[in-house]
């Protein structure tokens, strides 16, 4: 299981009770977009980060994870834009995509993300690929992969059978 050093919190709001006990190894990814960005939740989430040593992105919001000064940022996979390409990037600047399908990760690619987070491996939704689709999928592109959606701690042993070098999720770190 040490193969899979990248953890991903998926979370929709700071709460410093609910994020202290985390392992240092999980990074953060706010992804709300349900509301418009509160600025001042951003800076505290991002100085909480910091103190306890997380690494933390900001979802849909490129500019924005520049200005604030945040580790990277997440393009999920309905974003179809290639302007964050236009900004220049701190030199640590992680871009992280999410994909469902092979258009979309040659989509991702084109937007040069750093990891594709393929999804759902395990969670039945509209997007379920299982294990075996998630496999042929993720042999499609050169870039390293981080397994996404229903990810539970009966199931994370399946993950040594990919090649993913991590894995997302909300469920596994409540």
């Amino acid at each position: 299981m040490h193969r899979l050093q990248k953890k991903y919190y998926f979370i929709k709001n700071f709460n410093a009770t609910e994020l202290k006990n985390l392992n240092p190894n999980t990074a953060l990814i706010y992804r709300n977009y349900e509301k418009k960005p509160n600025i001042t939740e951003l800076l505290e989430l991002k100085n909480f980060c910091k103190k306890k040593g997380f690494k933390v992105y900001l979802s849909n919001h490129f500019q924005l994870a520049i200005k604030l000064g945040f580790d990277g940022a997440y393009i999920p996979s309905f974003n179809k834009s290639h302007d964050h390409l236009n900004f220049s990037l701190k030199r640590n600047f992680t871009i992280l995509g999410s994909a469902h399908n092979i258009k979309e990760i040659r989509l991702k690619e084109s937007q040069k993300v750093n990891f594709i987070f393929i999804s759902s491996i395990f969670k039945k939704n509209k997007n379920y690929l299982g294990l075996y689709k998630y496999l042929n999928l993720e042999k499609l592109s050169k870039k390293k992969t981080i397994a996404l959606g229903g990810i539970s701690k009966k199931n994370i042993k399946a993950l040594t059978l990919t090649s993913c070098v991590g894995f997302a999720g909300i469920g596994y770190f409540k």
